[in-house]
């Protein structure tokens, strides 16, 4: 639906709105739940790229990383693809199936291509999140030209959404997970806020299964890439991680199997460009 802007949606199917109320209110501030993962101590270490360093010093890291580059954000991803990022999404969304009475909740959804892609095609109301409250900004800034009447925005961490249980039909991650310091928590907390019926869906770069072209991969990823980010955002270091950070990544079947472990059922994956990216899906019967 296209109309004004304003600073927070309703989300709820039209026809069930008594039922499926949410007052985004109390998230308009970018109050972000301190959470240290499950099972995860925060003596213990994880990776940022190909660095280990303490649980806890990850979140500020990344959240630096992504404060240097908000406002070149799509740059960097047409960078990082060759520009393939549009086609992917393009088809991440369908993926989606956006309809008009479903909700979306659009985690790491940063300068919103994806819930824009979303409601373009029909789908309900969209709350966009993401830890990073400079990404998010840019994506309202894009917004206010659109006119989406039935999008909002909050500063939210994925490990530890403050959502009630089964608030949504669809969860979606686009090129937010392998950010994240609890992976099996994001999933946990994806299956945990969808409803019944509702889908998980998530666009990740992943393992390229083209073995004869992993040495031109790699040496775009850290010989080339780098040296874009520098000549074109000044910061190699911010375009190096996110290069490792795919490396690190598990791959498309570990992945799957995360899935599985975090309770979502009839999980599928779809490579996109010999595996650079793959979309996985995974239900909550």
């Amino acid at each position: 639906m296209r109309g004004g802007m304003h600073d927070h949606a309703v989300l709820q199917p039209r026809a069930q709105a008594a039922h499926h109320r949410l007052d985004l209110g109390e998230f308009r501030h970018g109050v972000v739940p301190r959470y240290t993962g499950a099972g995860m101590s925060e003596t213990s270490e994880t990776d940022f790229g190909f660095t280990r360093v303490p649980v806890d010093a990850k979140k500020p890291m990344v959240r630096a990383v992504f404060d240097s580059v908000a406002r070149r954000y799509d740059v960097m991803n047409d960078l990082m693809s060759l520009g393939v990022h549009r086609a992917w999404k393009r088809i991440y969304v369908n993926a989606l199936r956006p309809s008009p009475g479903r909700t979306l909740l659009d985690l790491a959804g940063g300068t919103g291509d994806i819930s824009f892609g979303w409601l373009r095609r029909g789908g309900g109301p969209a709350l966009c999140t993401d830890i990073n409250a400079a990404m998010l900004a840019v994506g309202r800034d894009r917004a206010a030209g659109r006119g989406f009447l039935d999008l909002g925005f909050a500063v939210a961490d994925a490990e530890a959404l403050p959502f009630p249980d089964r608030s949504f039909d669809t969860v979606s991650m686009a090129f937010g997970l392998r950010n994240c310091t609890d992976k099996a928590a994001v999933l946990a907390e994806a299956r945990r806020v969808l409803r019944p019926g509702g889908r998980f869906v998530c666009l990740e770069f992943s393992r390229l299964q083209v073995a004869a072209l992993q040495p031109l991969y790699d040496a775009w990823s850290f010989r080339v890439l780098p040296r874009l980010g520098q000549a074109v955002a000044g910061d190699a270091d911010s375009y190096r991680y996110l290069a490792e950070s795919i490396r690190v990544f598990p791959d498309q079947e570990r992945l799957a199997a995360m899935m599985r472990a975090a309770g979502l059922s009839r999980v599928s994956v779809q490579n996109l460009s010999g595996g650079i990216a793959a979309i996985h899906a995974g239900w909550r019967l």
